[in-house]
């Protein structure tokens, strides 16, 4: 029988020599996702891109999706709150910090990896970011030691993405429609390009929004191969903001993406989308403010988990997604 996931070929030379960082890595490996965990450090407030299917105003215990959080923290209370989660949980390898703003963004992601390197050298260090300043902060990432980096690209044309992004604010200037996007796209491809040079393994993230960018998500595939990429997460849209009312791709149409991706890029299938203060495993997650006392476990499963949705006119519901969830996990 056929392997539908079955990954494409891809650079041994080059990825030989760290396969800790896909091996050990959650995200990186299927299999790493059952063994090991990881700890997202919620330290980036600020954003400087605004998308319009994100939302990061709201929080609560059930709300499962990036860009949330409890709290933000300092990079000192991170270094606490790291050393209490390794005690508690020890198959934490990876820290990462993916917001909930953009990490590159703030100057708090760049102390909080210095301090992480220096106080737990052992631990392997990952960040998510948007790429609009990866050019210039590739290089800082390599001496903070950042083996692992996921980058999330919408699309490679800026007239799909004008319909993606609101804005992008660039070095204090805000650029909208095709201009905010080519800068966005050109960047992001650019700092891929000088990442991948720097040893370092990346993910790219790619957020399905039908309708939107359908014919995009294939070709963002090919481009990102050609500059050493190992893996591509296709990511369902989870409808709020300017996108609230745009359903998600059916299971059919995503399984149908993600197999078409597959024939280009290795696919990540285990996704949970996490928030920017998930601690765990992927599939038994903690928020990092329950890592002191036994309190709520944030379960990613059919029967218990669910999304707090907000429409345009940011009005919260809280509404069980059962069906919505057996149609995407794997459970």
């Amino acid at each position: 029988m056929k392997d539908e996931n079955k990954a494409a070929p891809f650079d041994l030379d080059f990825y030989g020599s760290h396969l800790r960082k896909i091996k050990e890595h959650p995200c990186f490996d299927e299999q790493a996702c059952h063994l090991f965990g990881r700890m997202h450090l919620p330290v980036a407030p600020k954003c400087n891109i605004q998308c319009n299917y994100c939302v990061r105003d709201f929080d609560c215990v059930n709300e499962t999706r990036p860009g949330v959080c409890s709290k933000v923290i300092t990079p000192k209370e991170a270094v606490g709150y790291v050393r209490k989660a390794i005690k508690k949980f020890q198959y934490i390898k990876v820290i990462a910090i993916a917001g909930p703003g953009e990490p590159l963004y703030n100057e708090e992601t760049f102390e909080t990896l210095r301090l992480i390197k220096e106080n737990f050298p052992h631990l392997m260090k990952c960040l998510s970011t948007n790429g609009l300043l990866l050019p210039e902060k590739s290089s800082i990432l390599k001496e903070l030691d950042v083996g692992n980096l996921t980058v999330t690209v919408n699309a490679i044309d800026p007239k799909t993405g004008a319909k993606i992004y609101s804005f992008v604010n660039h070095h204090g200037k805000v650029l909208k429609g095709e201009e905010g996007a080519r800068v966005l796209m050109e960047n992001q491809l650019e700092g891929i390009k000088r990442t991948v040079k720097n040893k370092t393994v990346v993910k790219v993230n790619t957020v399905y929004i039908p309708g939107i960018n359908d014919e995009q998500i294939v070709e963002v595939a090919k481009r990102v191969k050609k500059l050493g990429v190992y893996m591509q997460n296709i990511i369902p849209l989870i409808p709020q903001y300017k996108f609230a009312n745009i359903k998600p791709p059916t299971r059919e149409d995503f399984k149908k993406k993600q197999e078409e991706c597959g024939k280009v890029l290795k696919q990540m299938v285990h996704c949970r989308r996490c928030r920017a203060d998930a601690v765990g495993k992927l599939d038994t997650t903690y928020r990092i403010r329950c890592i002191l006392i036994d309190a709520v476990l944030v379960h990613n499963t059919i029967i218990q988990l669910k999304y707090a949705v907000t429409n345009v006119n940011k009005l919260f519901i809280q509404k069980m997604v059962l069906d919505r969830e057996k149609s995407w996990w794997r459970l």
